[in-house]
């Protein structure tokens, strides 16, 4: 199981926000590449990174913090974006400053033609992130509820040829409530696929459910406001989850 540290981009800065509302952001670092400095010095084997400006603008906004995140520690560990990408060029920009895999949200919903590009053109390193509520999938920053229901996208995406998939419980994230461990279950058993979870991860206790059903497809768990408040110790939890599954 493969705890992956969040460093969401705002700004310039590094955040945290509660339920993907921009309004609601904390904080916690003026430099994201010290940041990630940080998370990998403690034992992270992969790095989430999120321009949220960029999600909501549709377009980059954070370029310049995410290459100096690469500068620092890209050549190290593999490094995961997400947040306004939307056309082929930005992939191929940010691949060749170092980044290992894409993240596809928003555009994945509303443009499946660009994700197939994509998929096409950078095989093995595109994600697809499916954000929801109830079952149904999110776009547009999560201010959006769409009618598709998750396991049926993850097929979909599944065929073209998408690395993984990222399952964020929107109601949870940034909340410490736990982990949607039952939602994460149905979508993992239902592909073939890697499933990484993400949303509301509050303590060792979820670091444990997660390993328990690891079997099923889930192979990472994306960590946010619980390893910034100190609710939960990162290098502990990663020991922990590689202790439970070797």
């Amino acid at each position: 199981m493969l705890l992956i540290p969040a460093i969401d981009l705002k700004d310039g800065h590094c955040v945290r926000l509660k339920q993907g509302d921009m309004d609601q952001s904390t904080i916690f670092s003026e430099d994201p590449a010290a940041m990630a400095r940080s998370w990998v010095d403690k034992g992270a084997r992969r790095l989430h990174l999120v321009d949220l400006n960029g999600a909501f603008a549709g377009k980059p906004k954070n370029e310049l913090a995410i290459k100096r995140i690469l500068a620092e520690v890209g050549n190290e560990i593999d490094v995961q974006l997400g947040g306004g990408i939307r056309d082929l060029d930005t992939i191929e920009r940010y691949l060749d400053a170092g980044l290992r895999y894409v993240i596809i949200g928003t555009a994945a919903v509303k443009n499946p033609g660009f994700l197939q590009d994509a998929c096409t053109a950078f095989a093995g390193h595109i994600i697809v992130g499916l954000d929801a509520k109830d079952g149904k999938v999110a776009t547009d920053g999560w201010s959006k509820l769409t009618g598709h229901e998750v396991v049926d996208l993850g097929k979909k995406f599944q065929d073209y040829g998408v690395e993984s998939i990222i399952y964020t419980d929107i109601g949870r994230d940034g909340m410490l409530s736990g982990i949607n461990i039952e939602a994460t279950v149905k979508l993992a058993q239902a592909l073939i696929i890697p499933v990484i979870a993400s949303g509301g991860l509050s303590s060792m206790a979820d670091i444990e459910a997660l390993c328990a059903v690891e079997d099923e497809g889930i192979d990472g768990v994306i960590c946010g406001r619980s390893i910034y408040s100190g609710d939960l110790d990162f290098a502990a939890a990663q020991a922990r989850a590689d202790e439970l599954n070797g």
